[in-house]
């Protein structure tokens, strides 16, 4: 910048010189124009040299002008730059003031959110969360002609009515609190608070579903078809007491430990209050579950898992109301096929093992376990003097196909797009199939232990399409067909042992 002020002055400088000389030039060359005419042309040459001088002076002053407008137009921009910036620095600082005040002010505010998974409170620490979840299932049952299982009637049935209420106090007590509304009466079905100060060993006390069996412990909302199979007849539900669980190796074993009442309310049934005169001693049950591969990089055996469960309890002597004794065994259509007679009693032992598995990989989902329950039972009408020890086994295989591409899992089928007209979404599409056996041992009829009309044994297949509409909202209908066997000692095959066969339906909201 300076030199150009010094070429300026400099330029300037010679423009005043220049206009000095030139009127003295031109003095001398009228003067000269009174000369000889010998020096006309040499004067004739010098005025063209002087006004080709003055017009090189002018062109020059132009080019001063125009350099003089152009350093004033760089230095405005520069300068506007210069406040802009220093604007846009004030206005950054008050941003990141704002963000600093929100956020002291969050730290100490309640968080209220809502979404898929519920309706959630939290503490500004998170130290306090209540979460509001809910299960609503409406089903339907049609029997087909032939059935005639107890002649049941077609209809329509809330199967569940559960406001679900979890949440965690302290930040390390999880709580569960949840009634069901969908029987005839209202049912504490879960009632529960667990310590997971270190998700390795972590402690859970109250009612809560007893550690044995996989597709039992599978939450209601994601099973194949509306029903458990039958196989989980012989398996207890929920049941009062206390748990050791946790998970180890980031999930890749976990396991369960837990001393329960011994009376347990098996599936479909209320828990009972078991009198003084006739009660259960404390079960002890157990499950051991490993995924070996669930954080690996291999993806076809990440969706592996086996395992064991087991329980084992002394019973004392009780009715069948009132003793960890089976109320009875029930069909896909939730009719009884087998039960014991009134005067059964569970007197000794009463053990159950229960292997099982699993494999996920994309949309394909299989599913399986076998059970065993050995139990010594007195009573019977025809042998009364000492117990009898009764075997009954069972055994299902679940299998599962996404349709529409989506990962099939234990916790159910989350749609890629989900169901939405506007933009032609329908949801995600999955056909399920099911074959399952219980087999009642032969000694429960040659002793007299179950009731007229009882089956022996029970082998039913299922087929269903269920249809995930979002995470929330789930439609499905299946078809279920289960044949008997009766014991070889009846004279007569019973009507009510032709073949069950039912068709089901179910709208559900689960979040």
């Amino acid at each position: 910048m300076k030199n150009k002020i010094k070429l300026k002055h400099f330029t300037v400088a010679t423009i005043a010189g220049l206009q000095f000389a030139l009127p003295a030039l031109a003095d001398n060359t009228n003067n000269v124009a009174s000369a000889p005419a010998t020096t006309d042309n040499s004067n004739t040459s010098q005025a063209a040299e002087i006004d080709a001088l003055k017009q090189e002076v002018q062109e020059l002053a132009q080019k001063i002008n125009t350099l003089e407008n152009q350093s004033q137009t760089q230095a405005q921009p520069s300068a506007t730059i210069q406040a802009l910036d220093q604007k846009v620095r004030i206005l950054e600082r008050e941003r990141e003031n704002d963000r600093e005040d929100a956020a002291a002010l969050a730290k100490t505010q309640p968080k209220i959110s809502l979404s898929a998974d519920g309706f959630s409170f939290s503490s500004p620490d998170t130290n306090f969360v209540a979460t509001l979840h809910g299960l609503v299932q409406l089903d339907s049952r049609t029997f087909l002609v032939g059935h005639a299982v107890n002649n049941p009637n077609d209809g329509f049935l809330l199967r569940r009515a559960r406001p679900i209420f979890t949440g965690t106090l302290f930040h390390d007590f999880d709580f569960n609190f949840t009634p069901d509304f969908g029987g005839s009466a209202v049912q504490i079905f879960d009632a529960y608070l667990n310590y997971h100060y270190n998700p390795a060993a972590q402690v859970e006390v109250g009612k809560f579903k007893s550690p044995v069996g996989l597709e039992v412990l599978q939450t209601d909302n994601w099973t194949y078809f509306n029903e458990r199979s039958i196989a989980t007849d012989l398996l207890p539900n929920r049941d009062l007491g206390a748990q050791l669980h946790g998970d180890l190796f980031g999930g890749g074993l976990s396991y369960a430990a837990g001393i329960l009442d011994g009376a347990p309310d098996y599936l479909g049934t209320t828990l009972n209050a078991v009198p003084s005169s006739a009660d259960s001693n404390l079960a002890f049950a157990g499950r051991l579950f490993a995924q070996p591969w669930k954080n690996s990089k291999i993806d076809g055996l990440k969706g592996l898992g086996f395992g064991v469960g087991g329980s084992y309890e002394n019973d004392r002597l009780g009715t069948v109301a009132n003793s960890g004794l089976s109320p009875g065994y029930k069909t896909d259509g939730q009719e009884t096929f087998f039960s014991y007679n009134g005067t059964a009693t569970s007197a000794g032992t009463h053990w159950r093992i229960s292997p099982q598995g699993y494999y996920y990989y994309g949309p394909f989902s299989l599913l399986g376990e076998y059970v065993v329950s050995d139990q010594e039972l007195s009573g019977g009408t025809v042998t009364t003097t000492k117990p009898v020890d009764l075997q009954n086994k069972a055994w299902e295989i679940s299998g599962g196909w996404v349709l529409t591409g989506e990962d099939a899992s234990y916790n159910g089928v989350t749609p890629l797009h989900p169901f939405n007209l506007r933009n032609g979404s329908w949801g995600a599409w999955q056909i399920a199939a099911r074959y399952a056996d219980l087999d009642v041992d032969n000694n429960a009829f040659k002793d007299g232990f179950a009731t007229a009309g009882s089956a022996t044994e029970a082998r039913a297949w299922s087929v269903g399409l269920n249809w995930y509409l979002n995470r929330d909202i789930r439609a499905n209908v299946s078809f279920a067909h289960t044949a008997f066997s009766l014991y070889d000692g009846n004279n007569s095959l019973s009507a009510a042992k032709q073949p069950e066969n039912v068709i089901e339906t179910r709208i559900q909201l689960g979040f």
